[in-house]
């Protein structure tokens, strides 16, 4: 069973629309899936109760109040939803429950900034330093020909983290969000560039670089 966890401690970088766009990916894979939502907003169980029921199925925990114990057994994946302003031993808490955590960053000088100090603390979180968990950056909601974006994708590079994929910002992810839909499940016509931004980060996943 693979834990994988979208994480960062700045809120409103798009932690929920990893999240369930990881975990409709591999249900659509015909994985078993869990996506268990660790934020009290509960933006990922929102999500999954517009999800149709003739979608693959993806399985919705409570972890904010029930941890993992609903679980299935037989899970393929388990996506993890973390809640912002995660420090100190609730962080140590929530990366003892990954192999594998991808953090999202935003082209605003205050997420970079933000992410810096974020990455230093993550990186002396045990599990990390003993090489059980691994990390990559994705650069999330960016607009092509800013300077913002060129500064987030220098940073992003010079980062000591694999940086594995950019994400532009596009209304494709909040038509698929309010329907219960990942970005794989839109008509391609309409969701073919996204797919390509994804491609590198479910590569990432799936090999063996992402994991301990």
């Amino acid at each position: 069973m693979r834990h994988i966890m979208v994480l960062n401690s700045k809120g409103g970088c798009g932690k929920s629309t990893l999240a369930t766009n990881i975990a409709a990916y591999f249900a659509n894979e015909g994985a078993t899936v869990a996506l268990a939502d660790y934020d009290p907003q509960r933006s990922s169980l929102d999500w999954l109760a517009r999800r149709p029921d003739t979608r693959p199925e993806i399985v919705g925990l409570a972890a904010f109040d029930d941890g993992f114990k609903h679980a299935p057994r037989n899970a393929d994946y388990i996506v993890i939803d973390a809640p912002a302003r995660s420090h100190g031993k609730e962080l140590t808490n929530l990366v003892n429950h990954a192999e594998t955590i991808v953090v999202p960053v935003l082209p605003s000088m205050i997420d970079m900034q933000a992410t810096t100090a974020f990455l230093d603390e993550l990186k002396h979180v045990g599990k990390i330093e003993r090489k059980q968990a691994k990390i990559a950056a994705v650069a999330n909601r960016v607009r092509d020909n800013t300077l913002i974006w060129d500064d987030l994708d220098e940073y992003l590079t010079k980062a000591r983290v694999p940086y594995v994929a950019a994400l532009r910002e596009a209304q494709n992810y909040v038509r698929a969000y309010t329907r219960g839909l990942g970005i794989f499940e839109l008509p391609e016509y309409l969701a073919w560039p996204d797919w390509d931004e994804w491609e590198p980060l479910t590569s990432w996943i799936k090999s063996k670089r992402s994991q301990p």
